[in-house]
Parts: C-alpha cells; structure tokens; sequence
C-alpha cells in the first residue's frame, strides 16, 4: 500500500512577506476613526482655517464622511475642503492631530468644517479668486501610495499650515485603496490619472492670474508627477515656463527611468528639487518589488556617480538621513521634520536656493552663512551638526567663491565636508586617514 505524503505548506513568497511586515508596522500605530470629512457645526476662536481645492479621478462614495473611496472614478471632480487646524499651543508642527473619536474636538484636533462639490468651471474659478495669492503662485500636491482620501487632504493641510507658504493650495488625489497589499492596483491607478493631471496643469499655467506652480509629489506620487510632466513636454515641446518647481519627497521612482523621464521632458523643463533618506523603509520594499533597481528617493548621495550626475543635470538632492521622526518607516520625513517643513515654505516652495540663507540645515555649510569660525575643529564635528546633507550644483559656485576667498586649504576643507555630509564620522575619518591630513 502506498505510503500517504503531506504535501509541505507552500512558502510565502519575499515580497508577499515583506508585506506582511510592513502591514505589521503600520498596523502597531493606532487607526483614526473612518468619516473625519463629515463636517463640524464650529471651531475654536485660536484655530487656523485652511482651505483647500481638491481635484480627483477617484470614484465617489455614498459615506459624506468619506466623500471618496479608492476605486477608480470616470470623471474628475473638483471639490472645496475647508480643515481646521488647532492652536498652536495644543500641537506640534509636522504632526496631523487626528481625531481620536467623532465628531473631533477643534481645539485638540483636526477637524472638517466644510466640504462642498463644484459642478461648474465658475465655482473652480471662484474658489481661487477667493484664496488666490498675492504672489500669484500656486503649489499642487500629490500625494503617495497606500493614502486614503481624508489621510490626503488633513496631511496636505498640515503641510500648507506648518510650512507658512504664500501659495494657493490645490490638491491631486488619485484612486488608492489606502492598503499596503494593494501597491499593483495603486501603481496602475497612477497611469490611469496621468492625463487628468496634465489637464489640470494645463488649466493652470493657461489662467493668467497664476504667475508660478510648484509641484510638491510624494512617494509613488511622484510616478504620475513626471509621466504627467512628461506628457506635456512631448506634447508642447517642453514643460511651460510656469511650472517652474517640482519637488520630489520620498519619490518611489526606478532611477532608470527617471533619467528617461527628464530626457524625455528635453531642456525646457522646470527645477527639480529631491527628498532623498537612506532609511526609508517602504522604498526598500518598493525595490525588493519593481526588480531590485535602486529607487530614487533612497539614493547615497555619497556615492560619486550619482553626485557627480545631478550636480551636472542642476537638480538639488536633499539628504534626509540623518533626520529623526515619528514615521516608522521613515518615508514621510519631509512632512514631519519641523526643519523640512519650514523649509519647504521658506525657500523651496518660492523656488529660491536653498544655499541663501542661514536655515541653520546641513545647507549652511554650502551657503553664505559660512564663515571661518564654522571650519574650526575636525571635518567629522562639523558633519554631525548638520542634519541635512546637500547636493546643490548652485552650491559649487557658492563653494569655488569661499575657497578664493578664505584660502585653499579652508576652501578644501569646506568642500570635503559638504561633499561627504552622507557618509558619517567614521567615513569622513578613514578619508582624512587615506589622504594623510590632520581633520
């Protein structure tokens, strides 16, 4: 008789598993209440109110207190979402203070105060006459992957509150299904948004009271961010002059790819700025996925060949690394940084050199705020002040200057640290060693 054989479990595949971790990981923190977008009958006398347009290809949902759900719409809509931020003394910048119960209480936490659907171009344009900016300038979000609706719109007015920007805050959201299981169906639902985004850009540069756009992308937001630019640019030969910024935090990008990407857009394409972290947990998964191809946002601006490659293509890297936040994963530092927030709304979102001013960032080593008192003592002392490190090709001019100015030997040290803020102490130690000098 033939002996019985039980078939071995079949085992879970890495990327299945590594899922598995990173659902872990988020599920340890603990869930806002679902309907927050239900608006409140008032708020407090010390809040901030905050409003913002959102446009979206997600499909509607039957729940006003979610307005939109992760499936895939056939329309784009545009709606006025009205948050209310508490006071100043009851939170801490970088942090989105949600609800822990319905209805929110606004003196503790974010809270919605109105939230109303346009059906008619002069109701679009009517909202921004109202919150149009004295500068003309408007900054469009976009956001990441594994987002819901309401996540989307409290995180974006947690970022145009705490970074104290001009600009008038408009927002894309796409269809996600807010699971970390769902990253196909996400991914693909970024294409399927690509053309609706150009359209709203499109819209945008063509309105004559908007002078300038900034674009700040997130994570896989940064995905259908370039295909949308790229699109524009193929189509118009080139990227309009009005998107004169582009921001890329955490962006989950095949490096590969996005060299097509700005090839693709030619010379006249705007300033790209990149949020880059070493650390960011949800990138080393998004490699383990898409083929074990570096991503970009996780990028060692150590490493010469890419620092040597965006100094030569003008795009600025902003190291992360070294900052510590409250996101486990590391991938949402450039909302949560207090530093990175005020540096959003100070310089980048205008489209101003990061270098210009003493922001008190790993920056002020590159930038005017240099001084001689800042190069006393060893290079590895000076690096760990810095919590940013950067890559600037705006910089090296700024750099050669110092070096003229100050000495060779003061302009080499300057150069050496700014050039090895990634690579920490213990590296910067084995290179003073290698070349013999006294650091």
């Amino acid at each position: 008789m033939p002996s019985t054989v039980t078939p071995s479990p079949r085992p879970r595949s890495p990327v299945r598993a590594a899922l598995f971790v990173l659902a872990a990981t988020l599920g340890a923190c603990a869930s806002p209440p679902e309907g927050v977008l239900s608006p409140v009958a008032s708020t407090v006398p010390d809040a901030t109110r905050i409003s913002i347009l959102v446009a979206t290809t997600r499909a509607p949902s039957d729940n006003p207190g979610l307005l939109y759900s992760g499936e895939r719409g056939t329309a784009v809509d545009f709606d006025e979402l009205v948050v209310s931020i508490p006071p100043e003394k009851a939170r801490k910048v970088g942090e989105v203070q949600w609800p822990k119960k319905l209805p929110p209480d606004p003196a503790r936490e974010f809270a919605t105060l109105s939230a109303e659907k346009f059906t008619t171009v002069g109701q679009v344009d009517a909202w921004y006459e109202r919150n149009r900016s004295p500068s003309g300038r408007l900054l469009v979000f976009v956001h990441g992957f594994n987002t819901r609706y309401e996540s989307a719109v409290y995180r974006f007015a947690q970022i145009a509150h705490d970074s104290h920007t001009d600009a008038t805050p408009v927002m894309f959201t796409w269809p996600s299904r807010g699971s970390v299981f769902d990253y196909g169906y996400d991914k693909e639902s970024t294409n399927y948004s690509r053309s609706a985004l150009e359209m709203l850009l499109t819209r945008a540069v063509a309105a004559p009271e908007i002078r300038e756009i900034t674009i700040l992308a997130h994570s896989m937001g940064t995905w259908l961010t370039m295909e949308s630019l790229r699109q524009m640019a193929i189509r118009n030969h080139g990227v309009p002059k009005k998107i004169s910024n582009v921001i890329l935090a955490s962006p989950d990008l095949d490096i590969d790819v996005f060299r097509q990407q700005l090839a693709d857009m030619g010379p006249k394409r705007p300033d790209f700025t990149v949020f880059v972290s070493k650390d960011d947990r949800a990138l080393t998964l998004s490699r383990r996925i898409s083929g074990n191809v570096d991503r970009l946002g996780q990028i060692d601006i150590s490493n010469p060949v890419y620092r040597d490659e965006f100094e030569r293509g003008g795009i600025t890297i902003l190291d992360l690394s070294a900052l510590q936040v409250g996101d486990r994963l590391n991938h949402s530092k450039f909302a949560e940084s207090p530093e990175v927030v005020r540096l959003l709304g100070q310089r980048l979102i205008d489209g101003q050199a990061v270098t210009e001013q003493d922001l008190g960032l790993g920056a002020e080593l590159g930038a005017t705020a240099m001084s001689v008192s800042n190069t006393v003592g060893s290079a590895a002392g000076i690096a760990i002040s810095a919590p940013i490190a950067i890559i600037d090709p705006k910089a090296r001019d700024t750099l050669d200057a110092q070096s003229r100015r100050f000495g060779r030997g003061l302009g080499d040290t300057i150069q050496g640290v700014t050039l090895g803020l990634a690579d920490g102490p213990a590296a910067t130690s084995r290179r003073c060693a290698r070349q013999s000098e006294g650091c």
